[in-house]
């Protein structure tokens, strides 16, 4: 569990954005053709309301689900930090493969790719 907390700031840039979030949604009604598409406040991905998450009380708020996905994995690696049991020692351990493979590249190589790719959306 300390290489989790040590290597957290450094594990989010790589896993999955190159910057902080933004405190502002961009103004897209201007920016877009289409008025009703709605801009994720993570990655400025663009898509219909119902195809993003909202926060309970910050309607205003949109996650696509890749960003959605990524925060949750976040908030679940800041909860196991505290805990010191198999399933979390088994979680820290699933972050640290993953990091590896990622920083090596593995997930973008042509024959390991796809089944990297699909472990790691069916692992925590």
């Amino acid at each position: 569990m300390k290489n989790s907390t040590k290597n957290l700031d450094s594990r989010i840039n790589v896993r999955a954005h190159t910057g902080p979030m933004r405190t502002q949604p961009h103004d897209i009604a201007n920016n877009s053709p289409a008025a009703d598409q709605v801009e994720c406040w993570c990655c400025a991905t663009t898509a219909t309301p119902d195809k993003m998450v909202h926060l309970g009380n910050h309607p205003e708020v949109h996650l696509c689900p890749q960003c959605a996905h990524f925060v949750h994995q976040q908030a679940w690696e800041i909860e196991d930090q505290d805990r010191h049991g198999f399933g979390a020692t088994a979680r820290d351990t699933i972050r640290g493969l993953r990091t590896q493979v990622i920083e090596h590249g593995w997930h973008n190589n042509t024959y390991l790719g796809a089944p990297l790719q699909w472990l790691g959306k069916h692992l925590p």
